[in-house]
């Protein structure tokens, strides 16, 4: 609560603060209604470019633009009341130099209002990070698979088996190092995660990682069973909405054609009844 007795927005050292503490629960949102609906259930609201493949129907986050980017953070900027809003930095936005990732993030938190941005990559962006950061940008980074890359991974494979653990605990350690507040491990093993989590200083939040990670996070439309073109292992339905949305509108289609809606309560008399 703030002095004036109002709930103040979550900032990102507010989430840096929860390592330990509690649990973080983080969802992404790519329109207002969904901002509202998840603002006083979550503490960290991600504007992902995951919204390329969700919404758009593009087949990977690689198409994804700053302008898209910039949309959507400002629809789910107006949802949002006590969450901390991080939105994605697209893939060509910051990996050229800092120089540039910083005039990107600077845009997308300036037009958008986000608190701060998230991009991906370990030991070879932490001069980036640290950049950023210095510059007055918080940034939650991203390791073990990271989407943008997937061309060189080779598909969306699990990352960190094995001699390659060793990387990734050098990427979180390097990550933490340059000053970001928080850090995305996807899609490693638990035993890495976990060991992950106990070695930085900084939240860990897993998508397909670890329940003992720092804090979850989820594509709101899988979860929701709104995106069923492919569900990854890590993805628990906790509601149905898809199937209930087409039943809605199958009933919608065969009423229109019944011609029983609209019905008498639905349409407008002559006069006003007095």
């Amino acid at each position: 609560m703030s002095a004036t007795g109002t709930t103040r927005q979550k900032m990102p050292s507010d989430i840096a603060a929860m390592k330990g503490q509690a649990p973080i629960v983080c969802l992404t949102a790519y329109t207002t209604p969904m901002a509202r609906m998840m603002d006083a259930e979550v503490d960290v609201v991600l504007v992902g470019d995951s919204v390329g493949m969700v919404l758009h129907g593009l087949p990977s986050t690689l198409g994804v633009t700053m302008e898209m980017m910039i949309l959507h953070g400002q629809a789910v900027a107006r949802g949002l009341a006590q969450a901390c809003l991080v939105i994605d930095m697209p893939f060509g936005s910051y990996e050229e130099s800092p120089a540039q990732a910083f005039r990107n993030a600077a845009r997308l938190m300036a037009e958008t209002g986000a608190g701060a941005v998230k991009l991906e990559g370990g030991q070879h962006m932490a001069e980036t990070i640290a950049f950023l950061v210095a510059r007055g940008i918080p940034v939650m980074a991203h390791i073990g698979l990271t989407p943008q890359s997937v061309n060189v991974f080779g598909g969306y494979k699990v990352q960190g088996r094995g001699d390659d653990g060793a990387r990734l605990v050098r990427d979180a350690q390097a990550v933490a190092k340059a000053g970001a507040f928080a850090v995305v491990l996807e899609k490693v093993p638990a035993s890495l995660a976990d060991r992950i989590t106990a070695e930085i200083a900084i939240p860990t939040v897993g998508i397909g990682a670890s329940a003992g990670c720092d804090g979850q996070v989820l594509v709101v439309d899988d979860m929701l069973g709104l995106f069923t073109a492919f569900k990854p292992k890590f993805v628990k339905r906790f509601g149905n909405l898809g199937e209930a949305g087409a039943a809605a509108i199958a009933a919608y289609a065969a009423e229109v054609r019944a011609r029983s809606f609209p019905a008498p309560e639905h349409v407008f008399a002559d006069e006003v009844k007095k």
